[in-house]
């Protein structure tokens, strides 16, 4: 399944911010900082990304049952969604 501009937007969003926030506890870590502010940033960072991929499984979910809807054969089965999903679990 391709993505598509308004399938991913909000995880696109989450990927950006999320981009920022590991330049930071880069810095933070090149700068001698203290390690639990870093380590709460990566715990941000981390989370951020999580939720982006559940974001983007979210939408190939909706946009796979939008296309069965239609009478047309989604380009990916639930199967392969499911392994996708588990995979970021």
């Amino acid at each position: 399944m391709k993505l598509q501009p308004e399938m991913t937007s909000e995880a696109l969003t989450r990927l950006k911010r999320a981009r920022g926030q590991l330049n930071a506890v880069i810095e933070m870590m090149e700068n001698g900082e203290d390690c639990r502010s870093a380590l709460t940033q990566l715990a941000a960072v981390s989370k951020a990304i999580d939720r982006a991929g559940f974001k983007i499984i979210a939408s190939g979910m909706r946009h796979c049952g939008t296309t069965r809807e239609r009478g047309e054969e989604p380009e990916m089965s639930e199967e392969e969604l499911e392994k996708l999903f588990l995979a970021l679990a």
